[in-house]
C-alpha cells in the first residue's frame, strides 16, 4: 500500500520532472490576502500572481499546501468526527501555470499521472466540466478518450470559480473516482450525488477571464492554471479506503490517542479519537505558524479547536492533561514533510500542556452546570444563551462546544440569546473603561476595539503582509477617506507592525497600493490589542475597506529587537554579579540604544560594569537560539521566569527562553514574560557595549548601551576622539594616556605655583601694602585673575598678619566683581563686616551679600575697585 508521504512525493516530483518548481507550503497565516483567516487553498500564496500584482521568475510551480478550514466562509469545524472526509486541517497539492500552459497540457499532465503514475485505471475516472466550456470537454475526449457520459456538464458555479466579485475566474474541470455500484451514491449532477460512490479527487481550474463586475468579462492575455487535489481524500482512494481517517497518517494519531487512553480506535468513542486526530494537526501546525490560543481573531478559533479536542479527551477517560503527549507520535507521520513541527517542538508542547491545564481546571465546573442545565430542557429544548454565555465568559467553552455537547443529546443553544449576552457585556465593559480616568479621553479607541475587535499581530512570524483598512481617524474624527498630504490614524484587521509596549517603540514602515502610498512614523497600543498606525499619506487617497500592503522598516525592526533581546541578557548579567535584589523598573528599546533602570542604592563600579558587559557579550557568542512558549502565569514563575515592571499581564503568557541551561540549573540563562519581538539567535544581537551608568532617584540606577551597529559606531566615534587627542599631543593613540597623565602632573605644579605667587601678592609679603586710616590699618587689593571661591581664605590669611584691621579683596575673574570684606574681632563693634560687604556691592553693581560680621562676601556685575576702596576709606575716616 502506497503511504500518503509517498503519495506526495510522487506528485510533487512528477510535476518537478515537467518543469516545476517545488516550493515549500506558506503559513497558515495568510501574507496576501487580509480577507482570509487562515491559508484555505493551495492558490492562496500564489493570488497576487495571479491578478498581477507580482511575478515570480518562474512560471510553472508545484506545492504541498498546509490548508486550516475553521473559521469564517469555510468552517468545517462542526463536521470533524461525524462524517469521512470533513477536516478542520489537511494539505493541498496542486500545481500551477503563471501564463504559460493551459487547459490542453493541464489535463494531459492530470490524467497521465492518475493513470500512469498512480496507475488508476481509466475506467474508474469521470470528470465534470462547466456547462458553457465544449474546449474542456473536447480535450478532456481526445486526450483521455472519456466518452460523453463520463464527461458531466454542469452549468452551476460548482464548476465556475471566482476569486471575488472582481478579478481572474474561469471554468474548472473536477475528476471523480468511481468507487463502484457496492458503494451507494449517484455521479455529480444527479440526485444522489450526496452519496458516496463519487468521490471528487482533483479539481481543475481554467482562469482565463477577468471579472470587471456587473456581468462583465474580459479575455486575460495570459490564461493561467491552479489546481487542487485534498492529500487526504485521494489517499484514501489509493489506499482502498472509503473514509479518510482510515488512512495511514491519521489513523496512526488516532491509535496513538487510542493507546493513551486506553480505549478502543473503533469503540464507543471511535468520533471523539477522530476529532483528537484531526485537532492534533490543526492544534501543532497553527501553533508552529505563530498562532497562540486567545479570546480573538486566530487565536481564539486555535482556542476552539483545542478545547474542543480536550473535551473528547477528557470524555474519554482523561484526568490529567495528555493532548501534548500526541504530539511526537504526529512529528513522527508529517516531521520529514514539514520540519518546523520539530522545529517549534518546544512551544507547541508547552502551549498545548498550557491551555489544557487551563481548560480542565474550569472543565469538570462546566460540564456540571451544563449538564444540570441540560436536565431541565424539554425533548426539543434550547439552552437559554444566558447559560451558553456564562459558560463562555466564566468557564472558558467556546460556544460550539458547547453546541457540540448539546448535539450528543439532540439539543441546541438560543445563539439570539447568547449574542445578546455578550453585548450586554461589552456594555458594562464599556461603561467601566470610560470612567477610569485618563484614559477616558480615548474612547474612540473603545468604540474602535468594540466594532471591529482586537488587530491581528503578525509581527512575531512577519514583516510583511496585506491587510484591510478598518477606520481612518484624525484626532477624535473618523474620516471617510483622507487624502495626500495628511497625517491620520489607521486601523487595519492584522498588521505586522509592533505597537509600542513594555519598552519597546513602534515600528514604522510603509502602507501601500496601486497609486496610494504611506509613510508610518509611529505605531501605538490602544486599548489593550488595538494597533494604531500613524502616519503621512504621501501618496493617493485612502478610504475604509482598501487593500494595503503593509510592510515594516526591516533595519529599524532588526535593531530594535537586537536591543530588547540585550536586556533580557542585561537584567540577567547584573542579577547574578550585582544581587537577587536588582529587578527591572524601566526600559526603552530604541534602534540606536537601550536605556535600563533598576532597583540597586549604590552606583555601580567600574569593575562591575566591565564584568557585566564580558558576560553579556559572551553568551551573545555562543549564539543559541531564543525560544518563546505560551504559558500560565504559574507555569512560567515555576520555570524561572521573571514579570517584568509595569507590564500586564493576562492568563495567558508568552515566556522568552535565551542562553543555554547553565549551572543554576534552569532550563536557560535568561527565562522572562514578554510580549515584544526578539532576535532569532543571540548572535544577531553582535557587539554589546554599556555606555553610562548614573543615578536616576533614590534606589535607581540607570544603564544605557548600545549593541550591533549603533555598538561599532561608539566604538568607531571613540576611535577617532583618541587619534585627534593623540595628534594633539603629537603621539600616537597608544602613547596618548602615559602623555595626557605628563601633562596633568605638569599642570598640578603649575597650578601649586600659580596659587602661591596669587597668596604672596594677596597678602603683601616682602612689601608695605597696608595703609593706616583713622588709626585703622586697610588692607585693600584688587587680585584680578584670582578665583572668587578663593579669596575667604586669602582674606583670612592677611588678616592674621595684620592682627588688628580691615582687609578688602576684590577678583575680577570672570569680567565679574566678587569682594570679600574680613573685619578683626576687636573693631567688629564699630564695623560690621555684612553692612561693608553690602555697600561694596551696590558700588559693584550687585544687590546684597551675606556672612558674619566678622567676615562677608558679595559680588556684583563689575568690579569697580576704585569706587569701593575709596568707600571704605570714607567709612573708616568716620568711624
Amino acid at each position: 500500500m502506497i503511504s500518503t508521504n509517498d503519495i506526495r512525493t510522487q506528485f510533487l516530483q512528477y510535476f518537478e520532472s515537467h518543469g516545476h518548481r517545488i516550493l515549500p507550503s506558506a503559513s497558515l497565516v495568510p501574507q496576501n490576502d487580509p480577507s482570509l483567516l487562515f491559508t484555505n487553498a493551495g492558490m492562496v500564496p500564489f493570488k497576487n500572481v495571479f491578478t498581477g500584482q507580482e511575478t515570480l521568475p518562474f512560471k510553472r510551480a508545484t506545492t504541498a499546501q498546509k490548508v486550516v478550514r475553521a473559521g469564517g466562509k469555510h468552517n468545517d469545524l462542526d463536521n470533524v468526527g461525524y462524517t469521512a472526509r470533513h477536516h478542520t486541517f489537511f494539505e493541498m497539492m496542486g500545481n500551477f501555470s503563471f501564463g504559460d500552459y493551459f487547459k490542453a497540457e493541464v489535463i494531459e499532465f492530470a490524467w497521465n499521472l492518475l493513470t500512469k503514475g498512480f496507475n488508476i485505471p481509466a475506467e474508474k475516472l469521470l470528470v465534470t466540466v462547466y456547462a458553457d466550456d465544449h474546449e474542456a470537454a473536447s480535450l478532456w475526449k481526445k486526450i483521455a478518450g472519456l466518452s460523453d457520459d463520463r464527461i458531466i456538464p454542469i452549468a452551476t458555479s460548482d464548476n465556475f470559480w471566482r476569486m471575488g466579485d472582481t478579478g481572474p475566474c474561469g471554468p474548472s474541470s473536477e475528476i471523480f473516482y468511481d468507487h463502484g455500484p457496492s458503494v451507494a451514491g449517484g455521479p455529480p449532477g444527479s440526485p444522489d450525488e450526496d452519496g458516496d460512490r463519487f468521490v471528487e479527487i482533483w479539481n481543475l481550474v481554467f482562469m482565463q477571464f477577468f471579472e470587471e463586475g456587473e456581468g462583465k468579462r474580459t479575455n486575460l492575455p495570459h490564461p493561467s492554471i491552479d489546481t487542487g487535489m485534498g492529500l487526504e481524500r485521494f489517499a484514501a482512494v489509493m489506499q482502498g479506503k472509503k473514509d479518510n481517517y482510515d488512512t495511514d497518517t491519521i489513523r496512526a494519531l488516532i491509535e496513538a490517542s487510542a493507546d493513551l487512553l486506553k480505549q478502543d480506535a473503533d469503540g464507543r468513542f471511535k468520533t471523539s479519537h477522530r476529532v483528537v486526530a484531526d485537532h492534533l494537526r490543526s492544534t501543532a501546525f497553527l501553533i508552529s505558524d505563530g498562532v497562540l490560543p486567545s479570546r480573538e481573531g486566530r487565536g481564539y478559533v486555535l482556542r476552539r479547536i483545542m478545547r474542543r479536542a480536550m473535551r473528547h479527551l477528557h470524555l474519554m477517560g482523561a484526568k490529567e492533561p495528555v493532548f501534548y503527549r500526541l504530539l511526537p507520535a504526529l512529528i513522527q507521520q508529517m516531521g520529514h514533510a514539514y520540519p518546523e513541527l520539530n522545529q517549534h517542538k518546544a512551544l507547541i508542547t508547552e502551549t498545548m500542556k498550557g491551555e489544557e491545564e487551563r481548560f480542565s481546571a474550569l472543565l469538570g465546573r462546566g460540564m456540571a452546570l451544563l449538564e444540570d442545565e441540560m436536565g431541565r430542557l424539554s425533548s426539543n429544548g434550547q439552552l437559554p444563551g444566558d447559560v451558553a454565555f456564562k459558560l463562555y465568559d466564566t468557564f472558558g467553552f467556546p460556544l460550539d462546544l458547547t453546541q457540540d455537547v448539546l448535539r450528543e443529546r439532540g439539543h441546541k443553544v438560543d445563539e439570539a440569546g447568547f449574542e445578546s449576552a455578550m453585548a450586554e457585556q461589552r456594555q458594562r465593559a464599556r461603561a467601566a473603561w470610560v470612567g477610569s480616568g485618563d484614559s477616558a479621553v480615548e474612547t474612540v479607541w473603545f468604540d474602535a476595539r468594540d466594532r471591529f475587535g482586537s488587530t491581528e499581530f503578525l509581527g512575531y512570524v512577519s514583516e510583511a503582509a496585506d491587510a484591510q483598512v478598518q477606520a481612518i481617524f484624525r484626532g477624535s474624527d473618523e474620516l471617510a477617506e483622507a487624502k495626500a498630504g495628511d497625517e491620520v490614524a489607521i486601523l487595519l484587521n492584522q498588521s505586522p507592525f509592533y505597537g509600542e509596549s513594555g519598552g519597546q517603540v513602534g515600528d514604522h514602515g510603509t502602507l501601500t497600493a496601486p497609486g496610494l502610498r504611506i509613510e508610518i512614523t509611529d505605531t501605538q497600543k490602544k486599548n489593550g490589542s488595538l494597533i494604531v498606525h500613524y502616519g503621512l499619506i504621501v501618496e493617493g487617497t485612502l478610504r475604509p475597506g482598501m487593500d494595503v500592503h503593509a510592510e515594516i522598516d526591516h533595519a529599524r525592526r532588526t535593531a530594535v529587537r537586537g536591543h530588547h533581546s540585550a536586556t533580557h541578557l542585561l537584567h540577567e548579567a547584573l542579577r547574578r554579579h550585582i544581587g537577587e535584589h536588582v529587578t527591572q523598573k524601566g526600559s526603552l528599546n530604541t534602534p540606536d540604544r537601550l536605556r535600563f533602570d533598576i532597583s540597586q542604592p549604590r552606583p555601580l563600579t567600574e569593575d562591575e560594569l566591565k564584568t557585566i558587559e564580558a558576560e553579556v557579550n559572551a553568551r551573545i557568542r555562543q549564539n543559541s537560539p531564543v525560544e518563546t512558549r505560551l504559558m500560565t502565569q504559574e507555569q512560567a514563575i515555576e520555570s524561572g521566569a521573571m514579570a517584568l515592571f509595569g507590564e500586564k499581564y493576562g492568563d495567558e503568557v508568552r515566556v522568552v527562553f535565551m542562553g543555554n541551561e547553565d549551572e543554576k540549573n534552569r532550563q536557560a540563562y535568561s527565562i522572562e514574560l514578554c510580549g515584544g519581538t526578539h532576535v532569532n539567535r543571540l548572535g544577531e544581537i553582535g557587539l554589546f557595549r554599556i555606555v553610562s551608568e548614573s543615578g536616576v532617584s533614590s534606589g535607581v540606577r540607570r544603564i544605557e548601551a548600545v549593541c550591533g551597529a549603533a555598538a561599532e559606531q561608539t566604538i568607531r566615534t571613540s576611535e577617532e576622539r583618541l587619534a585627534e587627542m593623540a595628534a594633539l599631543l603629537k603621539v600616537t593613540p597608544a602613547e596618548a594616556p602615559t602623555r595626557l597623565a605628563a601633562l596633568l602632573e605638569e599642570r598640578k605644579a603649575l597650578n601649586a605655583q600659580i596659587s602661591s605667587l596669587q597668596h604672596k601678592l594677596a597678602t603683601g609679603e616682602g612689601s608695605a601694602s597696608s595703609e593706616t586710616v583713622n588709626g585703622v590699618t586697610l588692607a585693600a587689593r584688587f587680585l584680578e585673575d584670582v578665583s572668587p571661591k578663593d579669596l575667604k581664605g586669602l582674606a583670612d590669611g592677611l588678616l592674621k598678619q595684620i592682627s588688628s584691621g580691615v582687609v578688602a579683596l576684590i577678583s575680577g575673574a570672570n569680567d565679574r566683581g566678587s569682594i570679600v570684606i574680613a573685619v578683626s574681632k576687636d573693631l567688629t563693634d564699630r564695623f560690621n563686616a555684612v553692612k561693608l560687604a553690602r555697600e561694596a556691592s551696590a558700588l559693584m553693581g550687585g544687590k546684597g551679600g551675606g556672612g558674619r560680621p566678622d567676615m562677608a562676601q558679595a559680588g556684583g556685575s563689575e568690579p569697580a575697585a576704585d569706587a569701593v576702596f575709596a568707600m571704605l576709606r570714607r567709612t573708616l575716616a568716620e568711624g
